[in-house]
């Protein structure tokens, strides 16, 4: 397996898990703490503990993915100049279009000439 490859798993894995923690959650701080039994003092297992998971694990996977992004980036070369992509682009630039002939020196057919008169 490629280094491209390893990393591209990876990246999908911890986002999949991040999409997954994300909707877990209550945008008003219910979520998967709330099913465990509604609102009141009286839960057990701690919902608090529930909250602060979700938490802490949604700040943990989201930097886990940025650093697999950069790192991927630092392992695949893609900051580097030696890339062959970078390599064609460049001589792609460097090239030097043929000169053109210009309109007076092309010597006019009898069609066209008749059309221009």
């Amino acid at each position: 397996m490629s280094t491209f490859s390893i990393f591209l798993v990876l990246i999908v894995i911890v986002a999949f898990l991040l999409v997954v923690v994300i909707m877990v959650q209550n945008p008003k701080g219910g979520g998967l703490s709330s099913s465990f039994g509604g609102g009141g003092g009286q839960q057990l297992g701690g919902v608090k503990k529930t909250t602060d998971f979700l938490d802490k694990s949604t700040w943990a996977l989201a930097t886990l993915l940025l650093a697999l992004i950069l790192l991927s980036n630092v392992a695949i070369g893609g900051g580097s100049s030696d890339n062959q992509e970078s390599k064609a682009l460049d001589s792609e630039s460097t090239t030097v279009p043929a000169a053109e002939t210009p309109a007076e020196d092309i010597p006019l057919t009898e069609e066209s000439s008749e059309d221009s008169e």
